[in-house]
């Protein structure tokens, strides 16, 4: 279950990732200069556990086409945070939050081009991963357009509501560059999973992420940029944001992430996306009285469906591909699902 317990542990933190990246924009931070800064943090961080967790005598050897794929995961996690955090800034965090939920959709796809998924629309258990996916992504989606009556009531407007709502400047342009985004995001976990099987050293890939990621911010900064206040971390609320999305939002999200593509391949991970609004609505509701509506509770049971839908093909798929896996995933001490051969 530590693959479970990380994933959710990493979409608590993308939540409030995309909390405190609307509140640092709406200080006066560009998304350049936030990325930038929060890529520069993870780096720090990571450069000394990628020397100690992935010594040159463990690793593989890096070749030419790792190097390759590096800047591949690189450029495409770049892109994908350019359109992601300028889309928020447009739009809004609520709006980040929903269109992100078409990534297990993108990755299905991706990762049935790259045969990194078993599909053949006969059997029960791609029927299930299909049906699950799309049925995951509605009840996000209705949770977020549908509030209906209140089931608990609230007399607070909290912080994270009003961040998650937020201003937004022009939300159609805000809505195309987050479609975008999601498009580069399911790219960057098939390319992951294809780099990770040939050089499985999670920790040197990410480090290496967020090197790239640092050094395309700063350049484009510079030839973007006309006003370098942007980059300043005063006030403080800026410098908190920074060092949150540096050691959570990057070092912390993206690592964890990357190690459970690599354990169970990228539709499991793009499946957690809509378990983030779920999440994003338990914040609201236990720490900030927020109130919980008839759409949540409507949106949150179909999300959990559709979860477990696709997590239920992917299990009984692999006991058909490999049935010695049958007997292990009868054993508390199996994990629940395998990796697809």
């Amino acid at each position: 279950m530590k693959e479970y317990a990380g994933m959710v542990a990493t979409q608590v933190a993308q939540v409030l990732l995309m909390i405190v990246s609307k509140e640092a924009i709406a200080d006066g931070m560009t998304s350049y200069s936030f990325i930038f800064y929060s890529n520069a943090i993870a780096s720090l961080i990571l450069l000394p556990f990628s020397h100690l967790f992935h010594r040159s005598s463990n690793s593989p050897p890096l070749s030419f086409n790792i190097v390759v794929g590096f800047l591949i995961v690189g450029l495409l996690g770049f892109f994908a945070q350019m359109c992601g955090y300028t889309g928020v800034s447009y739009s809004s965090a609520t709006l980040g939050t929903t269109l992100l939920n078409l990534i297990p959709g993108f990755t299905f796809i991706l990762a049935a081009l790259f045969r990194m998924e078993v599909i053949n629309i006969k059997h029960l258990t791609t029927q299930a991963k299909f049906i699950g996916t799309v049925v995951s992504i509605a009840g996000a989606i209705i949770m977020t357009l549908y509030q209906g009556p209140p089931i608990i009531s609230s007399q607070l407007k909290s912080n994270i509501s009003n961040n998650l709502l937020g201003p937004s400047s022009n939300w159609v342009l805000g809505g195309i560059l987050l479609i975008i985004d999601a498009i580069f995001a399911s790219m960057y976990m098939i390319s992951q999973a294809i780099v990770l099987k040939k050089y499985p050293a999670v920790i040197t890939l990410m480090f290496s992420y967020c090197l790239i990621c640092t050094v395309l911010s700063g350049a484009v900064s510079l030839i973007v940029e006309t006003d370098l206040s942007s980059f300043s971390l005063q006030p403080y609320s800026r410098l908190f944001s920074v060092l949150f999305s540096g050691i959570f939002g990057y070092a912390f999200l993206v690592t964890v992430q990357s190690w459970c593509v690599r354990k169970r391949g990228p539709l499991f991970v793009a499946m957690f996306h809509p378990v983030g609004i779920v999440i994003a609505n338990l914040i609201g509701v236990i720490f900030l009285g927020d109130g919980f509506y008839l759409g949540s509770l409507l949106g949150s049971i179909i999300v959990v469906i559709g979860f477990y839908t696709v997590m239920w093909g992917k299990a009984q798929e692999q006991k058909i591909l490999d049935p010695s896996v049958s007997s292990k995933l009868d054993d508390e001490t199996a994990p629940l699902l395998q990796d697809a051969p």
